[in-house]
């Protein structure tokens, strides 16, 4: 049997183990809407390394809007999205078989911002609210809420689409609008320039899910290894935040684009509050939603909240002692 040199053999496996290394490294677009800490854990597990450590090579989309990064992940141009209730619900009662199978962000921790002359939230009635578009996450967020303070958005206040938050934020100061939605560090913003911080949504803890991780059922059955790295990732990007403030703050700084030291404080303590240990994606989460538009919508009265989520992966990856090792119970 003739023998290969030395040298051949080294290369070869080599080869092999710089060609396994690709190979692990699975592909995978994901896309995401919003300038809002919010969206903090994707650029955590993106920018700190979480999904390239679970063998995923990420593509990573930022789009303008959660409604057309839904018809993306629809059109099969990306795997995931990181969406609402509101993303989801609208897409599954039209028909579609998008699914939330972990949550970053489990209820409101906004605050409604007004124009100084309003003092309390009675005041709003009669007044112009803006959001980024209409039909997106802070439309009904902001609908939502103003329902909690007994004010029917619908009858006693007009809603209209001022666009992304510097734009919310030049509409309240030309008076186009007296009230918007922002979250820190913005609100904090929004304070130097004489607006006032009406209502901080956060305390309520309404059920919600503003930030979540949603992909379509048949992924999750035909690609389920592929589901299972995508939520672990997030979910090593989220006890990140949790335990590394100063590198988490300095991100959030630069992804916003935002310098203040007080604003990135606020924004880091309210949203890694907020940010679940767990990512269980709740039904409560979503029937919040469906109760709310339910007087509207009969496919909302009739629909099952369970229905929109799947915990199996969650619940799969707590029943493998992943999340009691990561936080060392």
């Amino acid at each position: 049997m003739k023998r290969l040199p030395l040298v051949t053999i080294a290369t070869a496996l080599i080869a092999f183990l710089c060609g396994g290394t690709l190979l692990a490294q699975e592909r995978m677009r994901m896309a995401w809407a919003g300038t809002s800490p919010s969206n903090t854990p994707i650029w955590v597990a993106d920018q700190k390394g979480f999904f390239k450590n679970n063998g995923l090579s990420a593509e990573v989309i930022a789009i303008s809007a959660s409604t057309i990064a839904i018809q993306a992940l629809l059109t099969g141009e990306v795997e995931f999205i990181i969406a609402p209730s509101a993303t989801l619900v609208t897409s599954r009662l039209a028909g579609a078989d998008a699914i939330m199978v972990s949550t970053n962000l489990p209820w409101f921790i906004d605050h409604i911002v007004s124009i100084a002359d309003i003092t309390t939230m009675e005041q709003l009635k009669g007044k112009i609210g803006g959001v980024n578009r209409l039909g997106t996450t802070s439309d009904m967020t902001l609908r939502l809420a103003l329902r909690r303070f007994g004010i029917d958005p619908e009858k006693d206040t007009k809603i209209i689409a001022t666009g992304e938050n510097p734009q919310r934020l030049a509409a309240l100061s030309r008076n186009v609008t007296q009230f918007t939605l922002l979250s820190e560090p913005l609100v904090r913003e929004a304070e130097k320039m004489g607006f006032r911080d009406l209502a901080d949504i956060g305390p309520l803890k309404i059920p919600y899910h503003v930030n979540a991780v949603v992909t379509r059922e048949k992924t999750v059955k035909e690609r389920r290894p592929l589901v299972l790295k995508v939520v672990r990732a997030f979910a090593e990007a989220l006890h990140f935040i949790k335990t590394n403030k100063e590198e988490t703050k300095a991100l959030i700084g630069k992804n916003l684009k935002v310098k203040d030291p007080e604003g990135l404080e606020r924004a880091y303590r309210a949203f890694s509050a907020a940010f679940p240990e767990i990512p269980y994606p709740s039904a409560e989460g979503v029937k919040t939603l469906l109760d709310d538009m339910a007087p509207r919508t009969p496919k909302a009265a009739a629909a099952d909240a369970k229905s929109f989520v799947d915990m199996s992966v969650v619940q799969e990856l707590e029943a493998s002692g992943f999340f009691k090792q990561l936080y060392k119970k």
